[in-house]
Formats: C-alpha cells, structure tokens, sequence
C-alpha cells in the first residue's frame, strides 16, 4: 500500500488495468478521500499525460453534482496522483455483485439521474467512452448518483478510430458502441456513450449484459452485427416500453438511437409516471423519442451512392475468405472516397476473423522503397 506524505490510507478499494484506487484520510481535517494513482512505478510521458487531462476534464465539470470532485493532482515518486471526492458510495457494479435488490420504480429513478448527468457532460462538450456499471456511484443512504473514471474521455469532436486488436481498444469491451471498437468505418462521437447506458440499463434490468463472451473478438462481432434478446424476453415483468427504450440504445448505428438525453429522460419519466396503479406493467407501451431533438446539426456518416462498389469489395472478400487468393484495385481522384469505401469491408473482416492492415505511400520518404508495404505489414 502506498505512502502519501498527510494522508492515512485506509484501504484500497479497486483495481483496474492502469489504476489503483484507494480511500484515505486528510490529516488535518479528517476528510475522507479518493485516491487514484497510476499502477506502474515509472509510468509513460503519454500515461502522465492523459492523467493530467483527465484531472482536468474533471476540474472543467466542477459546477455539476453528478461528477466526482477533484481537489487536487498531485507528484508521488515518479507518479502523479489525483485526489477525488469521497461521498460515502459504492458502484452499481458492486451493488449488484452484492445481491442489492432495486425495485422497477429504484431503477428507473437510478436510470433517470444517470441520463441527466451524461446529458450535463455532452453539453460542457466532453464525450464519456466508458459508461459502465463500475463507473456509475451510488450513496443509498442519502440517494445521491455520481459518474467517475474520465481517464478516456475527449473533447467534443468527432474521433475517427483506427482497427486495432480487440484486446487493445480503450475503453470497457463489454460496453463498447460498434463505432469505438474502430471496425465500422465511423467516427466516434457523443451517440457512443447512449449505447454503453444501453448496456448498463440492460445489466440493471435483466441482471445481465446483452452479449457474453470470453473472445474479445466474438465480442466486438456481436457489437457489431448481432441483435441483442429484448430484456422484456429475459424479466418478463419488464413493460414493453421499457425494453423498446433499451433496444434503441442499443441500435447499431448511431442515428437510429437516442439523439439526446433529454428525449431519452422524456422516455422514463413518462414510464416512471405510468407505474402507480398499473396492474399490467408488462403490457405498458408507447411511441418512443416524441420529444428527442438533437440541439446539434449532425450529418449521417452513412455511404451513400457506393452500393455496387461495396457489394463488388464484400463478394471478393467472401471470395477470398473461402480459400482463394485476389488483388483489387481501387482507382480515383485524390479525396473522392477511396479509404472510406475500402474500410466498408471491416465488419465482415471482423465477422471472419481477418487481419486488416493499410500503409500509405509519404511524398516526403520517396528515398525509402516500398515504404508503404512495410509500413502495412508492421501493423501485424
């Protein structure tokens, strides 16, 4: 257990792949407080980056009650440490691990404020990219709800991500939207932190996530392409409007969720509202999204008017996938699409297992042969 000079630790509380988190005790004023200290005793300049960023995407949310407090960031060693907000609660991951019973109205209110506070953060500009149970806080005693663990979050633009192997992707796997895993030729934006709240609202009612699996790559394929049991087929007891809700969450494409919280906040509160005094909660339904407007101009990052091209590049990749060995070209102007079209193919690639893998010719390393090549096979 590590030392901080005016503080005593009382215990740790959580690990994660980078992070160790502790509680602990000011000195001078006895205040409890969260410690969040990087895992390796010489960590990267890119780790102590993004802990200072993170420290302050949190500071930059101070004004709202649903995020932790961050008093301070601070050097330990060869570390940095940030120190957080202690209220006294526990995650909803650990809740449910403990066998803590909510009932339908507990959850759509737990529901209720944890859409609340992530409308509150896509509006200071700031994407999440980890909702998960285990980030989502709860003191029962007092009912207060808090979101943590900003270590991946980004500012509000549009991410394009790259294919990379499944075990490597940021964020929570379980969880991920199709467009974080890097393999739907899309870019990331706020629609991804909707689907992960799909999955956790999927875990709170059903007790279980949507798909499960120890492959990382099976997992990100049933993220991508398959459709998940409506939870209404899993707790029977579930309104029908309540599992319509979960599904379009968790919808494969961005546009066809949720475009903002406050639509999606309409939704269980008019649920919620429906509950007292109903005998047939199963049979409880209604039009979705009636009062789900985005206060954003979003362009659909669909491709349109490349079908034939798509079908040509799908039919010779299924060749390909069979056995058989192909070359393609794929002419055009510079900036016309090409690397947008190719990409097209890596949800089947995923489907199959394949390895996709790109290098690019630099205009300033023509001294250097087949540099492309080389750089594409590295990828490996």
């Amino acid at each position: 257990m590590i030392n901080i000079p005016n503080y005593q630790i009382t215990q740790q509380i959580y690990e994660s792949t980078n992070s160790l988190i502790y509680r602990a005790l000011r000195n001078e004023d006895n205040q409890a407080v969260i410690f969040k200290v990087l895992k390796e005793d010489y960590p990267t300049p890119e780790e102590l980056t993004r802990y200072r960023l993170e420290y302050e995407i949190i500071r930059s949310l101070a004004d709202l009650e649903g995020i932790v407090k961050a008093y301070s960031l601070e050097k330990h060693q060869n570390t940095l440490v940030i120190c957080l907000e202690d209220f006294g609660g526990k995650s909803l991951k650990m809740c449910l691990e403990e066998g803590r019973r909510f009932n339908l109205d507990e959850l759509l209110t737990l529901a209720i404020h944890a859409t609340e506070i992530l409308g509150q953060i896509h509006r200071q500009n700031i994407i999440h990219k980890d909702i998960n149970p285990s980030n989502i806080i709860l003191n029962p005693t007092i009912g207060l709800l808090k979101i943590i663990d900003f270590g991946i979050s980004t500012q509000f633009s549009k991410q394009h991500l790259t294919l990379k192997n499944p075990d490597v992707l940021e964020g929570t796997l379980a969880y991920m939207s199709p467009e974080q895993t890097g393999r739907m030729n899309r870019a990331l934006d706020y629609h991804t932190d909707f689907y992960s709240l799909g999955v956790t609202f999927y875990e709170l009612f059903t007790g279980k996530v949507p798909f499960e699996s120890k492959d990382a790559m099976e997992l990100v394929h049933c993220h991508i392409a398959k459709q998940p049991t409506p939870p209404n087929q899993i707790n029977s007891e579930l309104p029908i409007a309540l599992s319509n809700i979960i599904i379009k969450l968790l919808e494969k494409t961005a546009e066809a969720r949720y475009q903002s919280a406050w639509g999606l906040k309409a939704d269980l509160e008019k649920l919620q509202e429906n509950l007292p005094g109903l005998e047939d909660l199963a049979g409880l339904d209604f039009e979705l999204a009636q009062h789900d407007i985005s206060d954003r101009f979003q362009i659909p990052q669909k491709l349109y008017g490349r079908e034939s091209e798509i079908e040509t590049l799908q039919s010779a990749f299924e060749r390909v996938a069979s056995g058989k060995a192909e070359i393609m070209l794929v002419a055009g102007y510079s900036g016309i699409g090409k690397s947008v079209l190719v990409k097209e193919i890596y949800r089947s690639l995923t489907q199959k297992q394949g390895y996709f893998i790109s290098g690019k010719f630099d205009q300033f390393q023509r001294n250097i042969p087949y540099s492309a090549v080389v750089n594409a096979f590295k990828e490996l």
